[in-house]
């Protein structure tokens, strides 16, 4: 009994060090993925649409059980393993994933039109199966204290500007005669795209001081926005090399792998 479900985990699971056809269930499972996202590109639906549909998500609720059905080999908790499974980052993702079929079987569930937003998180289901994603996850949770702390200080930026130039901009501007900042909103607005260097040039100041601003905020952007770029780089190409040495000793270590 515990053989086959450990036959069914290693499968779906893919181990470390696992032999190269176990590969073979991540990329169908990866192009499933991809497929279940196409209506999300058409406004419009059709019956292909509704198979897509059917079909993709009946794959991916034999996907949930069969890994919940081996839940104890993934979290290492026993019987209580089944239990915790479906409260799992993972998990939940796949729920959400599957959701969505309950509007494609009726159009009577009106109060689940909005599960076609759902969808999007079967994007995320990407993390399960690419390593890069994960590696990726791992840089950022290493280096989350930097990047908290300039989330905070670009946060605070953002803030300050847009009420220096909320309270130096004109109530009218004299070029259109509209409020140059409709609200204190449109003034948060255009201090982000302002700080992100992007400027859209939809919403601009019109005074010396509001232009004064926005060039200080401008240049503070450059700095604070490639401030956490080098930590990142350092600490991804780091991670990564971890990655391919560890990965590399497991497939050595693996008695399974042909190669060991």
């Amino acid at each position: 009994m515990k053989d086959w479900r450990k036959n069914l985990f290693d499968c779906i699971e893919r181990p470390d060090g696992m032999p190269p056809r176990y590969r073979i269930y991540d990329v169908f499972m990866m192009v499933m993925i991809v497929v279940s996202i196409i209506p999300l590109m058409f406004t419009e639906t059709n019956a292909a649409f509704r198979i897509i549909e059917l079909v993709t998500v009946s794959i991916f609720i034999i996907d949930y059980i069969l890994r919940w059905m081996t839940a104890d080999y993934k979290l290492k908790r026993g019987a209580l393993s089944f239990v915790l499974y479906p409260f799992t980052f993972m998990a939940i993702i796949d729920l959400l994933s599957i959701i969505p079929v309950f509007s494609a079987m009726s159009n009577s569930f009106k109060l689940l039109r909005m599960t076609r937003l759902f969808r999007i998180a079967r994007l995320l289901k990407f993390i399960r199966y690419t390593d890069k994603l994960d590696i990726l996850l791992n840089v950022l949770k290493r280096e989350q204290k930097v990047l908290v702390s300039v989330l905070v200080i670009a946060a605070f930026y953002v803030f300050l500007t847009a009420l220096i130039m909320f309270n130096v901009e004109p109530q009218i501007n004299p070029n259109t005669g509209e409020p140059t900042f409709r609200s204190f909103f449109d003034a948060l607005y255009w201090a982000t795209v302002t700080l992100t260097t992007v400027g859209y040039g939809d919403v601009c100041p019109v005074t010396s001081i509001g232009r004064f601003v926005s060039m200080i905020s401008s240049l503070f952007g450059v700095a604070i926005i490639a401030l956490p770029s080098g930590v990142i780089t350092a600490s991804y190409l780091d991670e990564l090399r971890n990655h391919t040495k560890n990965r590399k000793k497991k497939t050595e270590d693996n008695p399974q792998n042909p190669a060991a």
